[in-house]
């Protein structure tokens, strides 16, 4: 009798492992097993003398090759995910992209860099003034105010920076094409259902953000009272300043800088990049629901700056997110539902921001 048969009689005891210690498969659950079912090792062998057996010890599943390696070596790493083509930038859908952490990381350094532009600018505008009331001046400048908003260019053009690596052809078409902004194949008829789609959701939305405003503002009236409520709704906003000090002519071209510049920027970032990598990695709830919790969140940081109390924060936060939460789902399932194609998403965030702009304006001079 061999050592090998003395193994196989007296070694019987419980493998050391649920997995193979070469290949890393499942060991089924099978009295007495002796060989991997995929590599082949001999496993009683290993867990009797913590080394590689003999080759003899090896049994081959698969049928050999001239050049086939060792049936218990390491399997070669995966190669990198190929770069995407144009032909696979029209179908999508299976492609997992960027990872959960990619979309959520770039979508944070976009929006630190926008902030950290506009600082800036503030600094030069600080270091160029002589009096805090002439600097006070400058930022309550309705056309200021319209000027600085192309900082927001930032969120545009750090993703469609990014994507270059997923692309074979890294020309700004086909990156605007990964992040759905393209009406490639599109006839005029459809790019003009997509503008009407998206223009009937702006006033959707408005309405949509009204009626939850409305209930927030009740439920927090029984909660906390009249008084608390109804004092951080008379607190002045940047939308209130800038309302106050602008005429017609400013509202025209804040109303244009809304649809081509705010809703395009953000759209790009928060739907075209953060929201189509977050479903491939979450799905489509997950990846929409934390899209918009991001993007409500990423809108409210002024409330976080210095509250008066604890209170008027908590009624402050809740009065304002679940409005910008409820647009932010409506974005997201329009994005969802037109197949990851920007436009009419883009037509309604721009839309829906200059229709507050307006109705607020009227309101303030005409009501």
């Amino acid at each position: 009798m061999n050592e090998n048969d003395k193994i196989d009689n007296s070694n019987e005891s419980k493998l050391r492992w649920s997995f193979c210690p070469i290949c890393g498969n499942k060991i089924p659950e099978v009295k007495n097993i002796k060989f991997c079912t995929k590599c082949g090792v001999d496993l009683i062998y290993i867990n009797t003398h913590m080394r590689m057996p003999p080759r003899k010890n090896t049994i081959s599943l698969d049928t050999p090759t001239p050049n086939t390696s060792p049936p218990y070596s390491f399997s070669p790493p995966k190669p990198l995910r190929k770069k995407l083509s144009q032909d696979d930038l029209l179908n999508l859908k299976e492609e997992k992209l960027w990872s959960s952490f990619t979309s959520i990381g770039m979508t944070a350094a976009a929006f630190f860099l926008m902030n950290f532009a506009a600082f800036l600018a503030i600094i030069v505008l600080v270091f160029f003034s002589f009096s805090l009331a002439a600097i006070y001046d400058i930022l309550a400048n309705p056309y200021f105010i319209i000027f600085s908003s192309f900082i927001e260019l930032i969120l545009f053009i750090v993703p469609m920076l990014y994507i270059g690596k997923y692309l074979k052809k890294p020309n700004l078409n086909n990156r605007l094409i990964l992040l759905g902004f393209t009406t490639k194949g599109f006839s005029n008829k459809r790019i003009l259902k997509e503008i009407l789609i998206g223009i009937g959701f702006a006033i959707l939305g408005v309405l949509l953000v009204l009626g939850v405003s409305f209930l927030m503002e009740v439920i927090l009236t029984v909660i906390f009272g009249y008084e608390i409520v109804y004092d951080i709704l008379g607190t002045s906003g940047e939308v209130d300043v800038f309302i106050t000090s602008s005429d017609i002519l400013s509202i025209i071209w804040l109303v244009v800088i809304m649809i081509l510049i705010i809703g395009t920027s953000e759209e790009v970032l928060f739907r075209g990049f953060l929201q189509k990598g977050l479903v491939r990695s979450l799905g489509n709830t997950g990846g929409i629901l934390i899209t918009a919790l991001i993007f409500s969140s990423i809108h409210l940081i002024g409330i976080f700056l210095l509250p008066e109390s604890l209170t008027s924060f908590i009624v402050g936060l809740l009065l304002n997110f679940f409005p910008f939460f409820a647009i932010s789902l409506l974005l997201g399932l329009i994005y969802y539902w037109r197949k990851e194609n920007l436009i009419a998403v883009m037509i309604t965030h721009g839309v829906y921001n200059a229709l507050t702009i307006i109705i607020a304006f009227l309101v303030f001079n005409f009501i």
